[in-house]
């Protein structure tokens, strides 16, 4: 998208004030006194759009896009896809989905459709064609928005057909399958591809292969039907650029097979502020903005967020004053060029009625949140020259979705609580700590570009891996691995001749066996040498693995239990480069204290080796100028120095003290360096 200035606005359901006109009006006043450039249209709105099979009712939209083109508000309008109008269930009940167990849902509901149905697939594309026709190229729409947070799956006939083509396609042959999944075991050979059935709790459950290959059928079909809707908008005569709303930490699909789809990614952030250490949740909330980034590496939008409390959430509480700004500065800083609400006016009734909005039910301005979105409005105005600049990140962590569906079904060694995000997220706070960028990948993704990669838990080896790993470290890059990695092929069969698999030499070491720990056992890894600066023991739980090394050096070694004296995290070198194996799930100091020394002796980071807890910081460039923005989330003012005196203050002033919930954004010129 070509944007001067970085899009603020967000959902408008407008079709809900049709019968009053004066709210309407009254609404774009507010919308610019808010400094509000955008709103995002029709995404619940077929019943409005097409009250009956093949009658249209346009008009009502094309009458506010104009008046809110006549008044500097663009629009990018969603295709209505995400919620059926009850005329099309009742005259085709096959729309509506068919659960695992195979039972038809009733309607009602959001995402209650067949993405798989010949009819949904015609009607959406019908009108999908005309709102094209008729909006595509009007100078207000610069976006489309297909459907809404896609999700769920459906189970009926159409979808179990199209699935046992898409296994056909992929084995060719019955045989090839049964190898593929081990189907002998337990006696379930399918003698033909029209005997598979989708993972049923009335039936088969327990061939993991099946259920990873049905996930990625889901995905795939998924990807399929938004192809579908562009293709339509397409006919239409539309050639603006399109997206897709993304979810939070969602593995119900894997978002990287939609990046040949859409031409940005936009998501949908709604973290539970305040019911912990405001802290951990901009962690979290950070690490999903640069997943969200990493997808195309390149600005994406944050499409929602709540300007208050929601309501769906088990404690709706509202945000702090400050929280809305900080918030919304986070996603700026690690590379969204928007900021946009759920939603500008609040709903009167229905399940959304006490949803956070922009304009309340009082409806007035005088109120504390319409003044926090205000100034959030000024501030995106004062520091627009930041729009369509790039995150650079010399470091990455391997988070790779189908990895993780088949480690969550693997059935062993610990079926309730692998701690798999909680690794990941040990390594991305460490990382973050030193002040940096970090890329979020799969495996599927190129590694030569980067400093340093983490593979946390890897536990299926997919898309040559093994052989991208080799050559990133042979070739001078350092991997950091741990446990529970490089077990299983990509339909779930255990390797065979010793893991991590074909990366034993690389990482000098071989895995023989991984004691689980109950949640009250804990050991301990004891510093073998000087490379720790300072902490000399670190407690794990859960994970032990029990390795014997070939080439690789000993840094700590377990304290106790029958493998004291163990390995429990080494160093290896390999070609121009070294390898890491934590071969325990260590505490956070133990991430914390490898980073900065990882950081320092790569010289990685030219502003910070080590923040103040709670502060953030994070950068994104130009050709021509770098910015760099500094938060705190903690709940206390931090002082801190300027990082660089080279840098000037482009938003928020500086006195060395940063107070809770405040952001500075610096700015620096990289010409003539």
């Amino acid at each position: 998208m070509d944007q001067t200035e970085f899009i603020y606005g967000g959902d408008y359901n407008a079709e809900q004030w049709l019968d009053s006109p004066d709210i309407l009006k009254q609404d774009i006043e507010y919308m610019k006194a808010a400094h509000i450039n955008e709103v995002t249209l029709g995404v619940f709105s077929w019943s409005t759009l097409e009250p009956q099979e093949g009658v249209y009712h346009f008009a009502w939209l094309e009458n506010l896009i104009n008046e809110l083109y006549a008044n500097g508000i663009s629009v990018i309008l969603s295709t209505p896809s995400a919620a059926r109008p009850k005329w099309l269930a009742d005259q085709y009940p096959e729309v509506l989905r068919v659960n695992a167990d195979r039972s038809r849902n009733l309607f009602g509901g959001r995402h209650n459709h067949c993405y798989t149905s010949p009819v949904y697939r015609r009607k959406i594309s019908q009108i999908d064609r005309k709102l094209s026709e008729r909006f595509g190229k009007h100078p207000a729409v610069t976006t489309w928005h297909i459907s809404n947070e896609l999700s769920g799956e459906c189970h009926c006939s159409y979808c179990q057909a199209a699935f046992q083509e898409w296994l056909e396609k992929k084995y060719q042959t019955i045989e090839n399958l049964n190898k593929a999944w081990n189907t002998i075991f337990w006696s379930h050979d399918y003698q033909n591809f029209a005997q598979v059935e989708s993972p049923s709790p009335k039936g088969e459950m327990m061939l993991h292969a099946l259920n990873l290959d049905w996930k990625r059928f889901v995905t795939d079909q998924t990807a399929d039907f938004v192809a579908w809707e562009k293709k339509a908008i397409r006919e239409g005569g539309s050639t603006l650029p399109v997206t897709i709303n993304m979810m939070y930490d969602f593995t119900g699909l894997n978002y990287r097979k939609f990046k040949d789809l859409i031409d940005f990614v936009s998501w949908d952030n709604y973290p539970v502020w305040h019911k912990e250490e405001e802290k951990k949740t901009a962690l979290d909330t950070a690490f999903q903005h640069d997943f969200m980034r990493s997808i195309l590496k390149k600005p994406f939008l944050l499409m929602e967020s709540c300007p208050t409390a929601t309501n769906w959430q088990s404690v709706s509480k509202l945000k702090r004053p400050g929280m809305l700004r900080a918030a919304s500065l986070q996603a700026i800083a690690h590379g969204s060029d928007s900021v946009q609400y759920f939603q500008i006016r609040q709903s009167r009734g229905a399940s959304e009625k006490f949803h956070g909005a922009v304009i309340d039910h009082y409806g007035g301005m005088d109120t504390r949140v319409f003044r926090e979105v205000t100034e959030v409005g000024s501030d995106l105005l004062k520091i627009k020259e930041i729009v369509g600049s790039d995150t650079k990140a010399k470091v990455a962590i391997l988070h790779d979705c189908e990895s993780r569906w088949a480690m969550e079904d693997a059935q062993g060694p610990r079926n309730k609580g692998l701690h798999y995000m909680d690794t990941v997220m040990k390594m991305y706070a460490a990382l973050r700590k030193q002040g940096l960028n970090v890329d979020i990948l799969d495996m599927e993704d190129e590694l030569t570009d980067y400093e340093i990669v983490f593979a946390p838990m890897l536990y299926m080896f997919r898309c040559g891996i093994e052989e991208k790993i080799r050559e990133y470290v042979k070739n001078g890059g350092t991997l950091v691995m741990t446990y529970w990695s490089g077990i299983v092929n990509e339909t779930d069969l255990c390797h065979l001749g010793g893991t991590p698999h074909q990366l034993m030499d690389v990482l000098g070491l071989r895995s023989m066996e991984l004691d689980a720990l109950y949640d009250q056992e804990s050991n301990y890894g004891i510093a073998t040498d000087e490379y720790w600066a300072e902490k000399k023991q670190y407690e794990c739980r859960n994970f032990c693995d029990l390795i014997c090394t070939d080439t690789a050096e000993t840094l700590l070694m377990y304290e106790k239990d029958f493998y004291a004296g163990y390995p429990a995290f080494v160093r290896n070198q390999y070609g121009n480069g070294k390898t890491y194996y934590i071969c325990a799930d260590f505490e956070q100091d133990f991430y914390d204290d490898l980073c900065r020394e990882l950081v320092k002796e790569k010289q990685l980071n030219e502003f910070v080796y080590g923040l103040p807890d709670g502060i953030e910081v994070t950068t994104r460039e130009t050709d021509t100028h770098r910015y760099l923005f500094v938060q705190n989330f903690g709940r206390e003012a931090i002082r801190m120095e300027l990082p660089d005196t080279t840098y000037s203050v482009l938003l928020g002033g500086w006195n060395d003290l940063i107070e809770p919930y405040d952001t500075k954004v610096l700015v620096k010129k990289l010409i003539g360096e």
